[in-house]
């Protein structure tokens, strides 16, 4: 499979060879759909709590004695059973994270690339920036290469100047080929990639 690589203008100046063992086949989605669920799991904050019958504020008196009242026994009023007391096995602070295998992780971003291929959603750079310092520049040069709405922009290491640039777009995220994820990718309406990015993911996916 090839595609174009073009220039910021999306002038066609190259061509590149993926890898159809990669990026060709049918699309797993079940490997991409348990990335994404156990990303936002580790993103969850996890801070929701209910006091039990120990937090809430009150008396731990008993409130009458055990036998010959005629009503029901009862040790203190932060009982369960009563109005303001404490809550039974409520929500208590805890890491929504578990472990998920490195090749899980790896092959759901090979299977996300691959459907951003798929969908013609994949734009192939030579390079990234205008030579300006202009945010306007960067947003003219991604309309120019078809990214609207939503775009992930990946390269090896992202130039300074044109992250200071591209940061302020809305829409748009920048990030490196190391760290980028399953979820990144399917978030997006468009990817841009430098060639260098996607030949070191297209070597790490292999």
């Amino acid at each position: 499979m090839k595609v174009d690589v073009v220039n910021s203008n999306r002038e066609t100046v190259g061509s590149l060879d993926l890898n159809d063992e990669v990026f060709g086949g049918r699309v797993k989605t079940d490997l991409i759909w348990e990335a994404v669920v156990h990303e936002q799991a580790a993103k969850r904050r996890g801070t929701h709590a209910t006091k039990n019958r120990a937090l809430v504020s009150g008396s731990g008196k008993k409130p009458w004695r055990q036998k010959g009242t005629g009503r029901a026994r009862v040790g203190e009023i932060r009982n369960p059973l009563w109005r303001h007391g404490g809550t039974v096995f409520g929500p208590q602070p805890r890491s929504y994270d578990y472990a998920l295998p490195r090749k899980v992780k790896l092959g759901a971003l090979r299977e996300a690339l691959a459907a951003k291929v798929a969908d013609g959603a994949l734009v192939v750079v030579d390079t990234l920036g205008t030579g300006s310092t202009k945010t306007k520049d960067t947003a003219a040069m991604f309309k120019t290469l078809g990214a609207t709405g939503k775009a992930l922009v990946i390269a090896v290491q992202h130039d300074e100047a044109f992250t200071r640039t591209a940061r302020n777009i809305a829409g748009v995220t920048l990030k490196p080929s190391g760290r980028v994820t399953a979820r990144d990718v399917m978030d997006t309406d468009h990817v841009i990639a430098t060639r260098e990015a996607l030949e070191k993911l297209q070597e790490n996916l292999g």
